[in-house]
């Protein structure tokens, strides 16, 4: 196939048609490289007209089509080979009903093999909530849902060693192998791990926290996440601590995150309720006198400072 001066409106269907039989795609479009500026203006090139794209839209297009985009192949000029593979959609954590509960996202687990920090998506706007809550003024950390540690491997990283040996970091998971990864990777004394239901804090006497990290977790189906949340911050936080949490608008398959929020008996991204719960946080914070920002793509970052 090659795609000259053909609109996206045609190009969308007949790529869709091609892949209700094939697992893979292989056409032909202008060199990229050839043209500037958004996409949709025309280009001549010996006297024929094409229509001018980035490799940013091509690759949205690879990620709406669930394909993997492979590296594009030099062409006749001045034609680029662009090359789809269809993703394994069943290669998905979020599928996984076989493990025990609490190992779902064990070592071990489809989750494991996900390293969020590897993706600059997530790990610039989980960088950028850091540096809006003023890390370096916090002594005591909490994070619900940690997991293998990766939110704490990153704030170590950020600041220099005496402060970080001076702050204290609790971290807590339902799963025991993360919890158990998690302690062989931060051995100091200043880090506190629990393999424990969130929903049980009241059990562990944790005090209170100048800083509430929790991504991805709040939202799980066995937490009443309304109700839970606000019982953090009134119970969890001192009168000047600062809160970040992230909520999934993502879905991880065969090896990509894929933009999005899925919600049950929906075939497309439906985002409606992750949209229903940022609000809900965001509007009780203002009324307890929070600054409230809301950043982000795949994942949704709230973050919240207290307005003294």
């Amino acid at each position: 196939m090659i795609f000259t001066h053909h609109t996206m409106q045609e190009i969308f269907p007949i790529l869709q048609n091609k892949l209700k039989t094939e697992s893979s795609l292989t056409f032909s479009v202008l060199d990229p490289d050839l043209g500037s500026g958004y996409a949709g203006h025309e280009i001549v090139v010996e006297d024929k007209t094409y229509i001018h794209r980035g490799y940013k839209a091509w690759t949205d297009l690879a990620e709406l089509l669930l394909c993997q985009m492979l590296t594009p192949k030099e062409g006749e000029y001045p034609l680029v080979t662009l090359r789809f593979e269809k993703l394994e959609t069943q290669s998905s954590f979020h599928l996984d009903t076989e493990s025990p509960k609490e190992e779902k996202y064990g070592v071990g687990s489809h989750f494991s093999s996900i390293h969020k920090m590897e993706e600059p998506a997530f790990l610039y706007y989980y960088t950028q909530a850091l540096n809006n809550v003023k890390l370096s003024e916090r002594t005591r950390v909490l994070n619900l849902g940690i997991n293998t540690g990766d939110e704490f491997s990153v704030i170590k990283n950020s600041l220099h060693t005496n402060k970080y040996e001076n702050m204290e970091f609790i971290g807590i998971d339902h799963s025991k192998s993360a919890i158990a990864y998690a302690k062989m990777v931060f051995q100091e004394g200043n880090v506190t791990l629990y393999a424990h239901d969130i929903n049980a804090l009241e059990d562990l006497d944790l005090g209170k926290f100048d800083l509430l990290i929790s991504i991805g977790t709040l939202q799980s189906p066995s937490i009443n996440f309304k109700p839970f949340f606000m019982s953090l911050v009134q119970n969890y936080l001192k009168k000047d601590a600062a809160i970040i949490l992230g909520f999934p608008n993502s879905r991880w398959i065969g090896g990509e995150m894929i933009y999005g929020a899925k919600a049950p008996n929906y075939a497309m991204s439906e985002m409606s309720l992750l949209y229903n719960d940022v609000i809900f946080c965001k509007k009780y914070l203002q009324q307890h006198k929070y600054r409230v920002t809301l950043t982000g793509k795949q994942y949704i970052f709230l973050t919240a400072t207290k307005i003294l």
